[in-house]
């Protein structure tokens, strides 16, 4: 499901990849704009679209080859799916992930019931939604990204937020560079 893979390959928040409009998508750059959260106001029984906490969680984000590809793919079947339901989304103000019937804003929760269902039908270790911003993280650590690109990447307002979160990850990097470095200088 393309939703869970830009949790994965890009870090997002569920409220932010909920909140992506077909605009925010750069097919030429290979990017994703993150400028809007989605919350779910429970008093009104509303969603609504709002602008991030800070200022950093604002950003641009590069996306890979197949994701791009992937998006195009999804927004033809989005058009269809809603077509046959009377709905035009045919303008870059279309969200990418509503309901189908409605084209309404989906409430974060509803990512969690996705999941769910792709746990019982391919059941494997679990994560949670929020599991898939840790792991992208994680696995940047464990590519060699340094901390203030996982920082931008994840939209956090500071450098001590990423290494409070993700302490763990960036001390087992720096061993395999203690270890890197050695097998360097013995050669």
């Amino acid at each position: 499901m393309l939703f869970f893979r830009l949790l994965a390959f890009t870090g997002l928040r569920k409220s932010e990849a909920l909140s992506l409009q077909w605009k925010d998508i750069d097919y030429v750059n290979k990017s994703v704009k993150i400028y809007r959260t989605l919350f779910f106001d429970a008093r009104k029984h509303k969603v609504i679209v709002q602008t991030p906490k800070t200022a950093s969680s604002e950003r641009e984000i590069e996306l890979d080859a197949k994701t791009i590809s992937l998006l195009k793919s999804w927004r033809i079947d989005q058009r269809e799916r809603l077509l046959t339901n009377g709905i035009n989304s045919m303008t870059n103000e279309q969200f990418l992930f509503t309901q189908m019937k409605s084209n309404q804003l989906l409430i974060t929760n509803r990512a969690n019931d996705w999941l769910k269902w792709v746990y019982k039908k391919y059941p494997q270790k679990k994560i949670t939604v929020h599991g898939f911003r840790h792991t992208h993280a994680s696995l940047l650590f464990e590519a060699g990204a340094s901390i203030k690109e996982v920082q931008n990447r994840l939209g956090h307002s500071n450098s001590k937020t990423t290494l409070d979160i993700y302490t763990h990850v960036t001390k087992k990097v720096k061993r395999d560079t203690a270890e890197k470095f050695a097998k360097f200088m013995d050669n």
